[in-house]
């Protein structure tokens, strides 16, 4: 049975049904909605399904299913389930209704069959995300979603332009792989915003960390996924990628390291972990294409799970600096128990889901240019040193403030709703599963040859090089304490410019718009006294009538009162024969 129904049309009609829900019932419809998108794409919507519609002389194309989409849609669903889980006790229609949207135009672009249907897409899932930027509840939340919004309204409007420029050179809107032209860099520079590339990434440590706990987590998977994704079709095997995902993956590393705000912390390696991604894409070619799903998949997964477990940190404690946690390791056990699962994935440790995908880019990179293979070992190196040690020795382990000005020493610590315990059982079960079953991922990615990775020459290296990186940093761990600074990225220039933009260009853009405003309300305001306040409007002009001059000033103003007879008359006569023509 074929169930030609689009996922994302799926998500915006459970998105339309929330906003008028009972409170009862909203959570389980945002559980409900991915939930049967997952059953859709196992069993409803077979491979090479397509969905065409004609608007204007175009033909669109919202829906087209192939062996490379299908997985993205398959691991969004399961994000979607997985983050609707962990939000049910979110009484907040408003983040309801954004978290399908944002997830209905994430499905969006992934199915879309043409560029005008993913350029609908592309700008919905900015609005939808920004929304839980802006119900983030923390002290920046609201500027931090502002800043969002106007990166990604320009990264949108660059791609618009890009796709505008190609339909008009080449006539075509189909999304394949373009061809290098210029209209295709400047798409390639739309979609490197949300991919999240420096120097364009600063929006997201700066906006994640600031919206909702659970907001957050729909986040860590969509958008930049969304941005591989597009890659994948568009952009596969431009070598410039492979230099971009290399500086990406280290660059995302060195923040992670030295940040100590662990919400930060993980945005920070979502940049990282993304440079692994488009690093294999710049080597191009059927295996990168491969390796690069495989490493997509599982990152959702586990980076979903690490990004709760830290999102479970905050909501308990209110709390989110290093600097202000520690020794909750025996009151949080199945948080951090929970948490490691995740961190071992990450870190390609033997059993877990990241052994599995991880190491198939790092060796398609390896078999394009040795060194920049070694540049990714380093970046996994850093992976394991600030997530796996780091992060979790500092936060449940550590011991607390000392310093009589911090906060209390000793955070009173918020029930953990059973949701929230679920969705990370769920995450944490499927990264044991990927890394005991690999088989499993590799059928769901439709790979014609299954790699093998449990030999003990993979097992020996990975467990060697993540045993070093456990005593470096138990020997260096005092230089890793973390710091209340507060690191300057490359969001700074946009901080720093805001005023200046508003003085020499918002202002002069504004000025002729608020001239004609005030123009067109002093024209109205004359006009509406003119029809209900006659008598001091009319009584200067009728002083100076003929009327006036042959009779007197008190005469003429005294018409306006009682107009004479023939007056009248004319004017009726002049409306009747007004309303028959117009009837005509």
């Amino acid at each position: 049975m074929t169930i030609l129904f689009p996922p994302a049309l799926t998500l915006l009609l459970a998105a339309a049904l929330t906003a008028v829900a009972p409170s009862k019932v909203r959570p389980w419809l945002v559980v409900a909605a991915p939930l049967f998108i997952v059953a859709q794409l196992e069993w409803w919507l077979p491979l090479h399904t397509e969905v065409e519609l004609h608007w204007l002389t175009l033909s669109l194309t919202p829906l087209h299913v192939d062996e490379i989409n299908q997985p993205w849609g398959d691991v969004f669903a399961i994000l979607g389930v997985l983050g609707g889980l962990y939000s049910l006790h979110v009484r907040d229609r408003g983040q309801q209704v954004a978290v399908l949207v944002y997830g209905a135009s994430a499905m969006g672009v992934v199915f879309a069959g043409d560029v005008i249907s993913l350029m609908v897409a592309w700008e919905i899932m900015a609005v939808g995300s920004a929304y839980l930027v802006f119900a983030g509840g923390m002290r920046d939340s609201r500027r931090a979603g502002m800043r969002y919004l106007f990166v990604h309204i320009v990264g949108g409007s660059v791609l618009l332009a890009g796709v505008l420029w190609h339909i008009a050179s080449t006539g075509s809107i189909a999304l394949e792989p373009f061809d290098g032209s210029a209209a295709s860099w400047l798409m390639l520079v739309g979609v490197a915003v949300n991919a999240a590339i420096p120097p364009l990434h600063a929006w997201l440590p700066d906006a994640y960390p600031n919206a909702s706990v659970t907001g957050m987590v729909f986040m860590s998977g969509f958008t930049t996924k969304s941005a591989v994704y597009v890659l994948a079709r568009g952009f596969v095997g431009w070598e410039v990628l492979l230099f971009l995902g290399v500086a990406m993956a280290l660059y995302g590393m060195i923040f992670a390291v030295m940040e100590s705000d662990i919400r930060r912390l993980l945005a920070y390696h979502i940049v990282s972990q993304v440079g692994f991604m488009v690093a294999g894409l710049g080597v191009g070619g059927e295996h990168a294409l491969e390796a690069v799903a495989s490493h997509a998949f599982t990152h959702v997964l586990y980076k979903g799970l690490l990004v709760m477990g830290a999102g479970a940190v905050l909501y308990a404690t209110g709390r989110s600096h290093m600097s202000e946690l520690g020794g909750l390791a025996r009151r949080m056990r199945w948080v951090l128990a929970l948490y490691m699962v995740g961190a071992l994935s990450i870190s390609a440790f033997p059993l877990f889901a990241g052994f599995v995908s991880k190491p198939l880019v790092t060796h398609v990179v390896k078999g394009e240019i040795e060194f920049m293979a070694f540049a990714l070992y380093v970046a996994s190196v850093g992976t394991f040193l600030h997530t796996g040690l780091k992060l979790p020795y500092f936060t449940f382990f550590g011991s607390r403030p000392q310093d009589p000005d911090a906060p209390d020493a000793v955070p009173v610590l918020r029930r953990i709703p059973m949701g929230m315990y679920a969705a990370m059982g769920i995450a944490a079960g499927l990264c044991v599963l990927i890394g005991v079953v690999p088989s499993w991922l590799f059928h769901q990615l439709h790979f014609e040859v299954h790699p093998e990775r449990y030999t003990a020459a993979n097992v020996v290296h990975t467990l060697e090089l993540l045993a070093f990186t456990g005593l470096g940093f138990w020997a260096l761990k005092h230089l890793l304490k973390p710091s209340t600074r507060i690191l300057v990225d490359t969001d700074w220039f946009y901080r720093v410019a805001g005023p200046l933009v508003r003085v020499l260009v918002q202002t002069p853009l504004e000025a002729p718009f608020t001239a004609t405003a005030r123009l067109t309300r002093a024209v109205a305001s004359r006009v509406s006294d003119a029809f209900l306040r006659p008598t001091a409007t009319w009584t200067p002009v009728l002083r100076l009538t003929a009327y006036a001059r042959a009779r007197t000033p008190e005469a003429a103003v005294a018409w306006l009162a009682r107009p004479p007879l023939g007056v009248a008359i004319a004017a009726a006569f002049i409306v009747f024969a007004l309303v028959v023509l117009l009837a005509r």
